[in-house]
């Protein structure tokens, strides 16, 4: 600790009008984990990304080891040892595990245009085993692993260059408490050889406990760079959002509360790739029912069962209020349903498509003008209504929903199906990759639906999530539903376990 591996001085970088940085100075201590805390929006991943060569800064400096250090292509990042493992999934599907782990070091094994795969997968499993990281598929398309599967495979990718500074990008949010650990095992481990992590989260606990030193940006702008020790949650919470932050966003009541009409039945549910097990329970009209569980447990791939994403399955899943046996995500639709799948960008939204596009397009039948024409005027006040209601920052609603934040994402993601007369909504972990303050919003959001009536299974990673929102939890293991906790006598940490593990 002390001796720097990595200092930054007065950098600058504007897109167009918006400075993303503005004079921003950072020192980040060789074997140590320094967090980097800020709302979305504030100009973490951008300053992370103008370190890995992925941005060029417009001013300033930057020094690596005491020499001044340019960065205006990866490659440049990768020769200085420096890696980033991505907010968003960052490998490239249709190919094997292996293959983007070496992608662009691929001279290593070819001969005369032929490939070693044999000499590349030993060196990948070396990888896997030096940094005690859980293995995953690696000859199969990296699309066929879990979201959690290929998050463990940036990481391994990262280390191929045997990076001292590793950048962690709002990773631990697509992992399950288990998952967690192993990560948290690893960055111990990673600096203790006098190694380096740049760390993005917005788990504030998380970051509190993980990290040596904490620095909050604000607007683009550094606030200020604290020990970890010495911050309090509340404090970092004011010093990212610039005002104090008072009361918990989670619910303040403690009991089961919903009302006795039955939205959805599902008796029996079983995927025939074993990935869901003889999974039944009934969801409440006013309920908000969380699904848990360790890593490989089975929680996600149940939320893809019910809306017909895991191919054939056994069992019966009913629409009660609307008497329909739902077989696909089209039945789901007719039955006043939704789906938010954990991965928005893959699987939810059109991220080339505008704003507008995204939040018009699951209403676009009831909008419509006979079969085939959709009025410019009234799409374009359909979705300024949506936008204005939740609160999404962008130019206009004819920006590619690309360019917005993770939050602002999932507030398009989430409002293009809430703006629906919906009966029950399946919500895949909502609140990944958001900070607190989206994250407030979303929950305040899921109170107001849930005293409308509206029905919610919510897929959580985190426990505190479930336990701080749901009226029942149902618990996984192996696939397979291990027990059903009530809010008003269950949700503790003993009991939780005891049926968890």
């Amino acid at each position: 600790m002390g001796e720097q591996i990595l200092k930054i001085e007065n950098v600058s970088k504007s897109f167009g009008r918006t400075k993303a940085n503005s004079s921003v100075n950072l020192s980040i201590n060789r074997g140590s984990i320094h967090g980097l805390a800020g709302e979305n929006g504030s100009g973490k991943s951008t300053l992370a990304s103008i370190i890995c060569g992925i941005y060029t800064k417009d001013s300033g400096n930057i020094y690596k080891d005491g020499e001044l250090y340019e960065a205006k292509k990866p490659q440049d990042a990768y020769h200085h040892h420096i890696a980033m493992v991505v907010q968003e999934l960052g490998v490239i599907p249709e190919l094997s595990g292996e293959i983007n782990m070496y992608l662009g070091r691929m001279e290593k094994y070819t001969t005369g245009g032929i490939i070693n795969f044999k000499k590349m997968e030993a060196d990948a499993e070396i990888i896997f085993e030096k940094w005690h990281l859980t293995k995953v598929p690696l000859k199969c398309p990296a699309e066929e692993p879990s979201i959690e599967q290929r998050k463990i495979l940036e990481l391994a990718r990262a280390l191929v260059i045997d990076p001292d500074l590793l950048i962690i990008d709002e990773m631990s949010q697509a992992l399950s408490k288990d998952s967690r650990d192993v990560l948290y095992e690893f960055m111990k481990y990673f600096v203790e050889q006098g190694r380096s992590i740049l760390m993005i989260t917005h788990d504030l606990e998380e970051m509190l406990e993980q990290c040596d030193e904490v620095s909050i940006l604000r607007d683009g702008e550094m606030v200020c760079t604290k020990p970890a020790s010495e911050v309090t949650l509340e404090e970092l919470k004011r010093l990212m959002i610039g005002r104090q932050v008072t009361g918990d966003y989670y619910r303040n009541d403690s009991n089961e509360e919903y009302e006795n009409e039955v939205i959805l039945d599902v008796q029996h549910l079983s995927t025939h790739d074993g990935k869901v097990n003889d999974v039944s329970f009934q969801l409440h009209r006013g309920e908000i029912l969380a699904v848990c569980g360790l890593s490989d447990a089975g929680i996600h791939d149940l939320g893809k069962a019910l809306f017909g994403l895991e191919g054939h399955h056994t069992g019966e899943i009913t629409a009660v209020s609307k008497n329909l046996k739902i077989k696909n995500s089209e039945d789901i639709i007719r039955a006043g349903g939704a789906y938010l799948s954990k991965d928005r960008d893959e699987d939810g939204l059109m991220l080339e498509s505008s704003i507008q596009n995204n939040l018009v397009l699951p209403s676009a039948g009831l909008l419509a003008k006979g079969p085939f024409f959709l009025s410019p005027a009234v799409t374009n006040k359909f979705a300024n209504k949506i936008s204005d209601r939740f609160e999404i920052k962008a130019r206009n609603n004819r920006q590619a929903v690309k360019r917005l934040s993770g939050g602002n994402k999932q507030k398009v993601n989430l409002g293009r199906w809430l703006a629906k007369d919906l009966d029950f909504i399946i919500l895949d972990c909502p609140t990944r990759g958001v900070d607190i303050g989206v994250k407030a919003y979303i929950y305040e959001i899921l109170k107001e639906s849930k005293k409308k009536g509206l029905a919610v299974l919510m897929i959580c990673d985190e426990l505190t999530e479930a336990t701080g929102m749901a009226d029942r939890m149902i618990v996984m293991r192996e696939h397979a539903m291990s027990g059903i906790l009530s809010r008003t006598t269950d949700f503790n940490d003993e009991k939780i376990a005891e049926v968890m593990l």
